[in-house]
């Protein structure tokens, strides 16, 4: 059997938005009412996506850490789910700050992200419309989702098996432009050696 591709996950929002229920939703289909919100878990979890097996480490953050440990947790992951709670316009104005010190980190690559308001399911208490989180998303150029991982509305899965395909095509990009560098470089030591046995 072909080695599966392994991908590196990561959650980002602020405290209380969901970011746990989403991940165990996504991992047992399941909602659990009770968490503990200081604490952040790694995940591990198999999937085929378009025909290739897929190996993703899911990381959980606390949403309450400090400086260091988030821009830790911001190196080590490939890909970022950013969710907010769409009854909690903080949540949501977080986003953009947060984008930014992604960027910041990961220069000069781009930031493989998807946007996810959650908690849908409590449309009389919206503070954010779905219109709002469209445009951001398009401001920082990714997907964007609305789901309830209470309920289980929204496709929770596809967020996850869409994150994956990205962060691959990137390193798929990445990989032939490293390439194409490599073989330059080769092309150029040829061409001075051939210069000086010429000259």
């Amino acid at each position: 059997m072909a080695k599966s591709a392994e991908v590196k996950l990561a959650i980002f929002g602020r405290a209380g938005v969901g970011k746990s229920a989403i991940v165990v939703r996504f991992l047992t289909k399941r909602f659990i009412w009770e968490y503990d919100p200081t604490l952040e878990s790694t995940y591990r979890h198999q999937a085929t996506i378009d025909d290739e097996v897929v190996s993703m480490e899911i990381l959980d953050t606390a949403g309450q850490e400090d400086t260091i440990q988030k821009e830790g947790h911001m190196r080590w992951g490939e890909g970022f789910v950013v969710v907010y709670d769409i009854t909690d316009r903080g949540s949501f104005e977080e986003v953009l700050p947060l984008k930014n010190i992604l960027d910041e980190i990961k220069k000069p690559k781009n930031v493989t992200l998807i946007l996810v308001g959650n908690k849908a399911d409590l449309d009389h208490s919206r503070q954010v419309s779905t219109e709002e989180g469209e445009k951001l998303a398009t401001e920082l150029a990714c997907a964007f989702y609305e789901c309830s991982a209470c309920t289980g509305e929204g496709n929770i899965t596809e967020i996850f098996h869409e994150l994956c395909r990205e962060v691959r095509r990137r390193r798929l990009v990445q990989g032939k432009t490293r390439r194409r560098s490599s073989t330059t470089h080769v092309k150029q030591a040829i061409n001075k050696m051939l210069t000086k046995i010429s000259s």
